[in-house]
């Protein structure tokens, strides 16, 4: 068995710890005898039809939001959303999840189109949401409930056709205003959640190595031993609550 991982900019989108999971998908490949292959997708980089199985963005500023867009709009989008409804899985963190909404639309500046794998749309807000988070979610696994760390001021909203991640009951979420979290359309999985996400959050590492594994043909996953992941979520869980 094996794995391919398409890294969509590195270089441009990795911020808060964002890279960490692509690390934690390794490793969790790794213990099971998958192997695993990581390409780095940089501007200008097309996409070949059938070749990766996990697509990963982290977030970024603005500015290098603008150079992400016109590529997505000019060489990888609709390859993308193809690969994503033809099986593929993808974890895409705060600003990768904006784009692969339908737009994002800042204070200052022109309209960002977005590749459309989620019927979302994200708009600029005069707050910035910080903190940790805690949210219900059904792809968290043994413990139900994701953790992480958000930093953002867009506001994401999702439509009648998309499921959320999670719903929050610690944290703001997409927008602050209707306690979802994050994104999920078939295989896609979008986010606010930084820290990295992966590490703390096995279940979710899980359900993306199971949609990539099912595109080679593979549905069997053999469970590990979370107990360190599990407990490292449970002090996440505590020190959100606490600073709630």
């Amino acid at each position: 068995m094996n794995i391919r991982i398409g890294y969509l900019y590195r270089d441009l989108m990795n911020i808060y710890g964002d890279d960490g999971n692509v690390l934690a998908l390794i490793q969790r490949c790794r213990w099971r005898g998958i192997a695993v292959e990581v390409q780095d997708l940089a501007l200008g980089d097309p996409i070949e039809p059938g070749r990766h199985d996990i697509f990963f963005m982290g977030g970024g500023q603005d500015r290098e939001q603008v150079l992400v867009c016109k590529d997505l709009a000019d060489v990888k989008g609709e390859a993308i959303k193809r690969e994503i409804e033809d099986g593929a899985a993808a974890l895409v963190i705060c600003g990768g999840y904006q784009l692969f909404g339908k737009f994002y639309r800042p204070f200052d500046g022109d309209e960002l189109p977005g590749i459309g794998v989620f019927d979302a749309h994200t708009v600029a807000g005069d707050t910035r949401f910080i903190g940790n988070v805690v949210a219900k979610s059904a792809i968290g696994g043994k413990s139900g409930v994701i953790v992480g760390f958000e930093n953002h001021s867009g506001k994401t909203y999702l439509g009648e056709g998309c499921n959320p991640l999670g719903m929050v009951t610690v944290g703001h979420g997409n927008n602050g205003e209707d306690r979802t979290e994050g994104a999920v359309h078939l295989g896609a999985v979008g986010t606010y959640l930084h820290g990295s996400l992966l590490p703390k959050n096995p279940g979710v590492a899980d359900f993306l190595i199971e949609r990539a594994l099912a595109r080679r043909g593979h549905v069997q996953l053999r469970p590990l031993d979370d107990a360190i992941e599990l407990r490292a979520q449970e002090v996440a869980i505590a020190r959100a609550r606490k600073t709630h």
